[in-house]
């Protein structure tokens, strides 16, 4: 009885220590796999971070990279700014060009330079003498009369009288004028940015003939035949150039002899242009 009293107590307790085994172990597994969930959490935590900080690090290196191209581009602006002055309003202009100015202005008319009140007055002179100049270089004495050169905040506006390009009521161009349209397109091609327009301008006398319907005709016609000149025998680039027609509504002077009415009948090339250009051209 007694051994048998021993024996129970003996599997009892070993029955215990075996349920007290399998619930540790179930906790300890439980506990393993709550580890490794999180460990799979963090670790895919830290895979988007490391992506996160890739995509940050090349955001980084390019703005470091435009930083250093904008310091490029000042440093380069300052240099230039450095050799560039400033004239009223916008217009700037080399060291250079600002010395052939002088040299050009030692030629100007003594009298019109003493009329130049501002810098840019002494430019647009200084312009004007050299746009002449090479324009008329080739032209017979009398011819240069002819040629007109106003300058407008460097707005070129170069008026040719009609006897030295057309015959009366025609706009078929004279040959004598194929020298000054040849300078002229050289001066146009000097500059590929330059946009030029040429304007026909006509008294107010009446004409209508089996060709020309009016004035209007006449001086639109005028104009497309020293654009088409130009384009054809010059080179001059057709995109740069505009045909333009004014009639007789735009006159110089009042078209009260026959005098003035030979002033009104003109062409007009209205170009604006690179102050560099032209002072390159000494």
């Amino acid at each position: 009885m007694k051994k048998s009293f021993i024996i129970t107590g003996i599997l009892g307790a070993t029955i215990m220590v075996s349920c007290v085994s399998k619930k540790k172990y179930t906790e300890l597994e439980s506990n393993l796999f709550k580890t490794q969930t999180e460990l799979a959490t963090t670790n895919q935590e830290k895979a988007e971070l490391e992506e996160k900080m890739a995509i940050i690090e090349a955001r980084v290196a390019e703005y470091n990279n435009r930083i250093n191209s904008l310091r490029a581009v000042n440093d380069e602006l300052n240099s230039t700014n450095a050799s560039l002055y400033s004239i009223e309003g916008s217009t700037v202009m080399s060291k250079n060009s600002k010395t052939k100015m002088n040299e050009t202005l030692a030629m100007v008319d003594q009298e019109k330079l003493a009329q130049a009140k501002t810098l840019e007055d002494s430019v647009n002179l200084a312009v004007e003498y050299n746009l002449k100049k090479n324009i008329t270089e080739t032209s017979e004495e009398g011819d240069q009369d002819d040629v007109q050169i106003d300058i407008d905040q460097t707005v070129v506006m170069i008026s040719v009288s009609d006897k030295l390009l057309f015959n009366t009521g025609s706009y078929r161009i004279n040959s004598k004028a194929n020298p000054l349209l040849q300078k002229l397109a050289e001066v146009i091609n000097a500059e590929p940015s330059l946009q030029v327009m040429i304007e026909g301008h006509t008294d107010p006398r009446s004409i209508s003939t089996g060709v020309i319907q009016d004035n209007w005709d006449l001086s639109v016609k005028r104009a497309t035949s020293i654009v088409r000149k130009l384009q054809e025998e010059y080179n001059v680039a057709p995109e740069k150039m505009i045909a333009a027609g004014r009639a007789s509504y735009m006159p110089i002077v009042e078209n009260d002899s026959p005098e003035n009415m030979a002033i009104n009948r003109r062409t007009r090339i209205v170009l604006i242009p690179d102050l560099d250009m032209f002072f390159a051209m000494l």
